[in-house]
């Protein structure tokens, strides 16, 4: 196992880490005592296990360390970090006044990945090539979406979380039409060459 393939299983170790730091903490503020230990722990496990996944990939591609299990795990670690953070931020209290992601945005952020896992496994099984490769849209819609889970955590403005999950939706539904029309055209130059 090379040692970017270790830093990424460290990322998805983080994972459940994150998730009890930032339940407690939820526990905490719901109790009228919130320990700030906790939320910046959480913050510190989530930021870590984010920042990993530019290093895994750096190290991989600097030492030639690409191999077929760092290309499985990276994207599993990924996405197991951002949904948890999502689901953990909408099933508890960081604060008062509902300072959490509201449940519509929880919803379309699942919705819009088992589309996606849906059309991958619909172009797989029609014996299509798929070549798993991120849209620009679909980082920009990461970059929204871990926006909206920073408004949260650090609770720095005190605006509500609405409006940074508003933009992040607009981009998850936009990244969502993006990689349809993709997996359409495959389908489709797929179609007319059998011709």
């Amino acid at each position: 196992m090379t040692f970017a393939s270790k830093i990424t299983l460290s990322r998805l170790l983080l994972v459940p880490v994150f998730a009890v730091l930032a339940i407690y903490y939820g526990h905490s503020v719901n109790e009228k005592a919130p320990l700030e230990w906790l939320r910046w722990s959480a913050l510190a496990v989530f930021v870590t296990a984010a920042a990993s996944d530019g290093l895994d990939g750096w190290i991989a591609r600097r030492f030639n360390q690409r191999s077929q299990f760092g290309a499985i795990i990276d994207p599993i670690a990924d996405k197991s970090l951002l949904l948890t953070a999502i689901i953990t931020l909408t099933a508890v209290d960081w604060g008062p006044d509902n300072w959490h992601l509201p449940l519509w945005f929880t919803a379309l952020v699942i919705v819009r990945d088992c589309i996606i896992l849906g059309g991958i496994n619909v172009l797989h099984f029609t014996g299509h090539k798929v070549r798993i490769a991120p849209q620009w849209s679909g980082k920009v819609c990461t970059v929204a979406q871990m926006v909206a889970i920073g408004w949260i955590m650090l609770k720095v403005v005190p605006f509500s979380p609405i409006y940074p999950c508003i933009i992040a939706a607009v981009f998850t539904v936009w990244s969502a039409v993006d990689y349809v029309r993709e997996g359409l055209r495959i389908l489709h130059e797929s179609g007319q060459s059998d011709v």
